[in-house]
């Protein structure tokens, strides 16, 4: 039996690349899955069976919380959040970077994570197997002049993960960040056959080591970076 039987998972982000295929191997494994985004159309083709389409505006504070506890009530229990809400913003060295990067990247990869882990903590905390899972970046380690907001932006984000493990420190949840390099999918592929894609994570690898965090003991894993690379 699965780790994840039974289990019920938020994946917020989960209309994006890496969205459909961690519901798909989330509820292969058992759980059931809450995804969200910020629009209907992003998320109704992944509802079924063992999963729920929501629409929130991560961005907004208050609808967060406020969704996070009708969520708690419904289910009664919440054993992981899967935060897939990304985006990327660069190119250009520090002084040229267009001055916008930093609040956009602040506000996606930052403020949506702590609005939902928040919300969704304390049901965490207390689940017997409970787990934020977050996609870091390689760039947090090696960051460029050129990828300085992102870099940033993702350290800020798996230092808060790891704050949270923290607190978590002798229950049976776990906060992990997992590091990659890039996302690869098969549109990209079949974009650019030639290309070697080096270091990249496939959209399907990438879901089953997140599915895999729930068959390994929490203390194992809280608070640890784990690079995918």
């Amino acid at each position: 039996m699965s780790g994840l039987t039974d289990r019920v998972v938020v994946v917020t982000g989960a209309g994006g690349s890496a969205g459909p295929p961690a519901v798909r191997a989330l509820t292969d494994a058992g759980a059931h899955v809450i995804a969200v985004d910020r629009e209907v159309a992003l998320v109704a083709p992944l509802a079924g069976e063992r999963v729920s389409p929501a629409v929130v505006n991560l961005f907004d504070r208050g609808e967060t919380l406020a969704w996070a506890q009708e969520l708690i009530g419904r289910y009664g229990r919440i054993d992981g959040l899967v935060h897939l809400v990304g985006g990327w913003r660069g190119g250009k060295d520090i002084v040229d970077a267009d001055p916008i990067d930093w609040p956009v990247l602040q506000a996606l990869l930052v403020e949506t994570l702590v609005n939902a882990a928040t919300g969704l903590h304390d049901a965490i905390k207390a689940s017997d197997d409970g787990r934020l899972v977050i996609i870091s970046a390689t760039a947090v380690a090696n960051p460029t002049a050129k990828n300085a907001a992102y870099a940033a932006a993702k350290a800020a984000a798996e230092t808060w993960v790891r704050a949270c493990g923290q607190g978590w420190k002798d229950t049976q949840a776990a906060a992990v960040p997992l590091r990659i390099k890039a996302l690869l999918t098969d549109a990209m592929r079949e974009a650019k056959p030639e290309a070697k894609f080096a270091g990249f994570t496939h959209v399907d690898d990438l879901a089953q080591q997140i599915v895999a965090l729930w068959d390994e003991p929490a203390a194992d894993l809280n608070g640890r970076v784990r690079d995918l690379t």
